[in-house]
């Protein structure tokens, strides 16, 4: 059955765009793959293997602004399933982390997202920190969170319900879902809430059994997956890259590579989202400048002496909130060196020019 742009996630707005800008709708496709120098562009009717243009590559001031899993694309089409990639369409938000080793850059996770799985299986590597961290990553770009628990099957019931319990006191109102990828138990569910047309990005660590997920909601082995490390008893980490499914029911869902580091970026404002509770007993302080260490009157140390809020998730909110500090410096201290150096530039230009003359 042939596609429609619809079902892979096109909307009303990026058809006023198309309008607006005078492109031909019948050259859009939506970015499901990213390799090293080229591109996999899904079309209604086709597969393209795609490049950016000259132009394009040139005009570019960070890696940012080239195209991501989930970006749509306009194409100037050629003969044998090839294509060249001549605009990038508006975003309607983007997936973001800290990247790896760069303090002041973004790695792009993906792009136009509209609910971001939240996958963390049980053990004794289950960490509600992490949960927090993607958390605010998802309300950083206004991405509805899903939390999905996996591998049940290797814990009773009873301490099953003593870990839902955990969750839902610590981060109440997200929807959750436990599942078994082994026993398929939870899938079904899971699968029913997947809306046709909307995108979802699993977001994870390595082997917390992404793939196995994709694999059961799409009902085949599409994706490589590989059991738990007898040695090290943590998931043994498959995708390569990121890639976009479309499911039989009409739901969308990128695969993800795992990470181990989950390094925040710009999460301002995002934070008292998150962490809801933290920010509404900040404003009850007695003071308005309350550092919430050792003040009288603080809203927030008195919930966690009587017991409503945890001291741990306290100091995960405090975590982050010197990381995303540390970013904002960053950021701003590479923009001073960048307009430094360009300032060096045209004053050893305008140099050269006047000994020309």
């Amino acid at each position: 059955m042939t596609m429609k742009l619809e079902d892979i996630g096109y909307n009303t707005k990026l058809d006023q765009f198309l309008q607006d800008q005078g492109l031909d709708k019948n050259n859009v496709g939506r970015v499901s793959a990213v390799h090293k120098d080229s591109y996999t562009v899904i079309t209604p009717d086709s597969e393209l293997r795609s490049t950016i243009t000259g132009n394009y590559q040139y005009s570019v001031n960070s890696s940012a602004e080239l195209p991501a899993v989930g970006d749509w694309v306009h194409l100037s089409l050629y003969d044998d399933g090839q294509a060249l990639i001549t605009d990038l369409l508006p975003r309607v938000n983007r997936l973001e982390r800290r990247a790896a080793g760069k303090e002041s850059e973004v790695q792009i996770i993906a792009a136009n997202i509209d609910y971001g799985l939240i996958v963390e299986a049980v053990g004794e590597h289950f960490n509600l920190n992490r949960i927090e961290r993607f958390l605010a990553i998802c309300n950083t770009s206004n991405i509805k969170p899903i939390i999905i628990i996996t591998k049940t099957d290797l814990i009773t019931d009873e301490e099953s319900d003593d870990l839902i319990k955990q969750v839902t006191n610590r981060l109440n109102n997200i929807p959750m879902f436990t599942i078994s990828n082994l026993s398929k138990a939870g899938i079904d569910s899971l699968s029913s809430i997947l809306q046709k047309g909307k995108t979802y990005c699993l977001l994870g660590l390595s082997g917390v059994g992404k793939s196995s997920l994709i694999n059961n909601l799409i009902g085949n082995d599409v994706l490589m997956t590989k059991a738990i490390s007898s040695s090290t008893n943590k998931g043994v980490h498959t995708t390569t890259h990121r890639e976009l499914f479309v499911l039989e029911n009409g739901g969308i869902i990128i695969d993800n590579p795992g990470v181990r580091e989950i390094g925040l970026a710009d999460t301002a404002g995002s934070l008292d989202t998150t962490f809801e509770q933290i920010h509404d007993l900040s404003l009850r302080c007695k003071f308005s400048n309350c550092a919430h260490s050792h003040e009288k009157g603080c809203a927030i140390l008195a919930a966690i002496e009587q017991g409503v809020l945890e001291q741990a998730q306290f100091d995960n909110y405090q975590k982050m909130k010197r990381e995303q500090f540390h970013f904002s410096a960053s950021v701003a201290e590479k923009r001073k060196k960048d307009k430094e150096f360009g300032k060096m530039v045209k004053d050893i230009l305008k140099t050269k020019t006047k000994k020309r003359h």
